[in-house]
C-alpha cells in the first residue's frame, strides 16, 4: 500500500456540507493500490462513544489517484471521524494523528477529525437554473447593429472586414434585441455580455464610468427593453464586469492623476510616489497596461463602491448576475463581502469568476458560484487536437472535478472558446464532427453550458482579435444544417439526469465515455476520435449521434442514449 498517497483535509472540498443534515466526505488513494475504505465515526456528545462504520464507494480515477466518497446523512451536526483503509495485508487508520496501525479511540476528541457545527449561514447554496443553464456569450461590438440613426463616426471597419485591435464595426444592444427571438430558438437561457459600460476601447474592459452604458451600445431604455423581452423569452441576462482595475481615464484615477496624494482616492491604488507617473507607470496595472491602473479591492471605501455598482444593476435593471474579469487577482474579502450584498438584493443572481486556474479558494460558497473552467477547455483541446487520448482526457476530467465540491461543480461555466481565446474550430482543423462531439461533452458534463456567438455557424478565428470577428448574418442559410446539430445537442441540457444526476467520465477502448445518471435516469455520451469501430447500440434508445451508422462509431462521432 502507497501510505503516502493517502489524503483527507476536513473541512474542505473532501469533507463539507450539502446541507444542514447531509456531508460529503472524501479520501485519496494510489490508483494501483486495491484497498477498501471505510468511514469510522460518532457524534462528540454521545455518551458512551458508538462508534459506527460504513464502506465508502470508488468514484473516480485520474492518473495516480483513486477517491473514495460517501454522502452521508447525520442525525446531530457535531461529527467526529476517521478512515480505516485496508488491503490484503494491511489495515491502517487515518486521523489528524496521520496513518497509524492502531488508532486510541478513547482519545478521539483529540485526534479524530471533526465538523464541530454545522451552521446554515456557512452552506454553499447552489443556484438552481445554473445547473442545466445555456449561456450565449456575446461581444456586443460584432454581434448585430440595430441602431441606424446613432452617431456612427467611430465606425472604421465594414461588417465583413477581419478586426483589427482598434477597430470598431458598430455592433449594439438593439442588435441584440433583434435576435433574442433567433437566440431563444438555440435553446439558451442565458445571455452572458462581455461590458457594456463606457470605455475607450471595442472590447471594453477599460470601464471610464460604471453606471453608464456606453453610447456606441445604447443607453438605459435600451438595457431595459433588452432585459425585458429577454426575460418575457426565460432567458436571463449576465453582464461582465472589470473590479481588478479601471480605465485611466476614469474620472477616480484623474482626480489621483491631478491631485497625487492629495486626492481621496489615492489610498484607493498601488501608487509608488507621491504623483501618478504615466510615462514610468509608477502604479499597479493589469497586465503592465499603463491605462489600466489596478484597484486595490480590499480598501474599504473601494469595496464600497464595487458593491454599490453590483446592486445598482441588479436593483435597477433586474439582471441575474455577474461574470468578473481578473477574479482571481481581486481580494478574497472583497469577493466574501461582495457575494454577501449581491445575494442579499437578489438570492439566485450567480457570481461566475475569471480564473483561469484552480479556483478551489474561491469556490468555499462564501465568495464565487462559479468560474470559467478552462481546465474543461484545455482538456477539449489536448482531446480534440489528437495531442491526448480518451484515457488521459478521462483522468484530467476526473481530476479536475475531485477539485472541487459538488454545489461548486454544478455550476460550472464549460465552454469551447471565448473572446480571449481562438476559436474552437480552427484550433481543431476546421472539423465540424470534432465541433460537435465536443459540444456534446460540454453539455453533458457537469455544470452550466456556454456558446460562444457564432460557433453555431462554423465561424473561426485565431488569437485575439481574429476571435472577435463579426457575426456574418448573411451565411445563416448556408451553414443551416450545422445550425440545427447544434440546437438538437444544445436541448440535450434539460434532460433530468444532467441537471441532478451524478457523473462517471471513463475511458475504453480508446472511446471517451460519459455516464451521467439519477435513480430514475440515465444518459451516457461516447465519443470515439479514433478510427472506424463497431459499437452495437441496438437495445438502447439513441436520443443524438452524428457519424453514427450500422452499429459503426465513425471517425469524430459521438452518440447520446438512455437507459
Amino acid at each position: 500500500m502507497n501510505k503516502a498517497a493517502i489524503l483527507h483535509i476536513s473541512e474542505s472540498f473532501m469533507a463539507y456540507a450539502i446541507s444542514l443534515d447531509e456531508l460529503n466526505i472524501r479520501l485519496r488513494a494510489d490508483k494501483k493500490d486495491k484497498v477498501d475504505v471505510s468511514l469510522l465515526y460518532t457524534y462528540k456528545c454521545d455518551d458512551p462513544h458508538l462508534w459506527q462504520e460504513v464502506k465508502m464507494k470508488k468514484t473516480f480515477e485520474d492518473r495516480f489517484f483513486s477517491y473514495y466518497e460517501t454522502d452521508f446523512k447525520l442525525r446531530d451536526k457535531r461529527f467526529a471521524y476517521i478512515f480505516k483503509v485496508q488491503d490484503e495485508n494491511e489495515v491502517y487508520y487515518l486521523s489528524e494523528n496521520g496513518l497509524e496501525e492502531v488508532y486510541d479511540f478513547e482519545k478521539f476528541y483529540f485526534t479524530s477529525f471533526h465538523l464541530p457545527y454545522i451552521h446554515e449561514a456557512d452552506l454553499f447554496e447552489p443556484v438552481e437554473w445554473m445547473k442545466d443553464a445555456v449561456f450565449y456569450q456575446i461581444f456586443p461590438e460584432r454581434f448585430r447593429r440595430g441602431d441606424f440613426s446613432k452617431d456612427d463616426s467611430y465606425i472604421n471597419q465594414a461588417w465583413e472586414d477581419l478586426p483589427s485591435p482598434s477597430s470598431f464595426a458598430g455592433g449594439d444592444l438593439k442588435g441584440i434585441i433583434e435576435r433574442l427571438d433567433y437566440i431563444k430558438d438555440l435553446g439558451v437561457t442565458c445571455l452572458y455580455l462581455t461590458p457594456i459600460f463606457k470605455s475607450p476601447t471595442n472590447h471594453k474592459y477599460d470601464t471610464i464610468d460604471y453606471f453608464e452604458i456606453d453610447p456606441q451600445f445604447g443607453d438605459e431604455n435600451d438595457f431595459k427593453k433588452l432585459v425585458e423581452k429577454a426575460h418575457s423569452l426565460g432567458i436571463r441576462i449576465v453582464l461582465d464586469a472589470v473590479f481588478n482595475h479601471m480605465c485611466h481615464e476614469n474620472p477616480i484615477f484623474k482626480d489621483v492623476r491631478e491631485k497625487g496624494k492629495e486626492s481621496r482616492y489615492y489610498d484607493w491604488f498601488y501608487i509608488y510616489g507621491d504623483k501618478v507617473d504615466v510615462e514610468k507607470i509608477n502604479y499597479e496595472t493589469f497586465a503592465h497596461v499603463y491605462n489600466m491602473p489596478k484597484l486595490k479591492t480590499s480598501h474599504r471605501q473601494v469595496q464600497d463602491y464595487l458593491i454599490k455598482i453590483g446592486k445598482y444593476w441588479i436593483e435597477e435593471f433586474d439582471i441575474d448576475g455577474w461574470r468578473l474579469d481578473v477574479s482571481d487577482e481581486v481580494s478574497h474579502d472583497f469577493w466574501k463581502r461582495f457575494r454577501k450584498e449581491i445575494k442579499s438584493a437578489k438570492k439566485d443572481a450567480v457570481i461566475i469568476g475569471e480564473n483561469w486556474h484552480n479556483g478551489e479558494s474561491f469556490l468555499r460558497g462564501d465568495e464565487l458560484d462559479s468560474i470559467m473552467n478552462y481546465a474543461f477547455t484545455n482538456a477539449c483541446l489536448a482531446y480534440f487536437k489528437d495531442e491526448k487520448s480518451a484515457q488521459e482526457t478521462s483522468d484530467y476530467l476526473n481530476m479536475d472535478i475531485m477539485r472541487n465540491r459538488d454545489q461548486a461543480n454544478r455550476m460550472m461555466l464549460n465552454f469551447l472558446d471565448t473572446h480571449d481565446t481562438p476559436r474552437f474550430i480552427t484550433e481543431i482543423g476546421g472539423s465540424r464532427d470534432k465541433l460537435l462531439a465536443a459540444l456534446a461533452l460540454s453539455v453533458v458534463y457537469m455544470g452550466a453550458n456556454s456558446l460562444y456567438y457564432g460557433t453555431e455557424i462554423g465561424l473561426e478565428g485565431k488569437g485575439d482579435p481574429d476571435c472577435r470577428r463579426a457575426f456574418p448574418w448573411v451565411k445563416l442559410d448556408e451553414n443551416k444544417d450545422l445550425l440545427e446539430n447544434i440546437k438538437e445537442i444544445l436541448a440535450i441540457k434539460k434532460h433530468q439526469a444532467i441537471k441532478n444526476g451524478g457523473i462517471k467520465i471513463y475511458s475504453e477502448n480508446g472511446l471517451l465515455i460519459v455516464n451521467r445518471f439519477t435513480k430514475e435516469k440515465s444518459l451516457s455520451l461516447v465519443i470515439n476520435l479514433e478510427s472506424e469501430r463497431n459499437f452495437d447500440l441496438s437495445d438502447r434508445k439513441i436520443l443524438l449521434a452524428n457519424n453514427y451508422k450500422n452499429k459503426k462509431l465513425g471517425q469524430g462521432s459521438f452518440v447520446i442514449w438512455e437507459e
